[in-house]
């Protein structure tokens, strides 16, 4: 398995045992993890840390330059808050674990030129799926439902 989508599957169990959304995120660089998160949403009360937003937050202001030679890692599919964000930093590139749970505006991603790659990770997508089983009304308010 890909080291870094193993980062963010890391980073997806530890918001999950933080009582939070399974969904981990991490931002490579030249091959290096400069920022990494966790949905946040449940943990701060918040209605915006979804783990890619928690793991661009966290890797700091970047100039755009190393955004626009950044991968995101992402253990399910961006949503459409998380892409726009993916786009406006230019990152070319977007590892996805999975989108057979949910799946975000991939098919615009790629008509912005954005790569994405579906790993379709069991890991991931059991992840989603045992917690959108246990937890339907948490996972509903995560996605605007």
């Amino acid at each position: 398995m890909d080291e870094f989508l193993q980062a963010a599957i890391e980073e997806a169990r530890a918001g999950l045992a933080e009582g939070g959304i399974p969904i981990g995120s991490v931002l490579v660089i030249d091959g290096r993890i400069v920022g990494r998160g966790h949905n946040r949403r449940v943990q701060k009360g918040s209605a915006i840390l979804h783990a890619e937003m928690d793991c661009l937050e966290n890797a700091g202001r970047l100039k755009a330059a190393d955004y626009q030679r950044a991968t995101l890692y992402s253990t399910l599919s961006p949503c459409d808050m998380c892409s726009g964000t993916a786009l406006l930093y230019k990152i070319p590139k977007i590892v996805i674990g999975e989108n057979r749970t949910f799946q975000g505006p991939e098919a615009y991603m790629r008509e912005r030129g954005v790569e994405l790659v579906i790993a379709n990770d069991d890991a991931c997508i059991t992840l989603m799926r045992d917690f959108i089983q246990a937890r339907p009304e948490l996972w509903n308010e995560d996605i605007g439902v």
